[in-house]
């Protein structure tokens, strides 16, 4: 997912985006730990997503605070 598309969701839906992507990055660890990963791409696309919606957490906090 792209920073511009996350830039447009309101921060409620920020922490629904964070949910679901640390459900799915679960998933995987759990599939790698089974020895059967289907997609093993997935685990840095996932991450990444995952600390870009961190990052505009973090700017929306400061942005308020500052």
């Amino acid at each position: 997912m792209k920073i511009k598309e996350l830039r447009n969701l309101s921060q409620e839906e920020l922490l629904q985006k964070e949910k679901a992507l640390k459900a799915e990055l679960s998933k995987l660890n759990l599939q790698r730990y089974s020895g059967r990963v289907e997609k093993p791409h997935m685990f840095p696309l996932v991450k990444r997503d995952i600390a870009r919606v961190h990052t505009l957490l973090r700017e929306t906090r400061e942005k308020k605070n500052g």
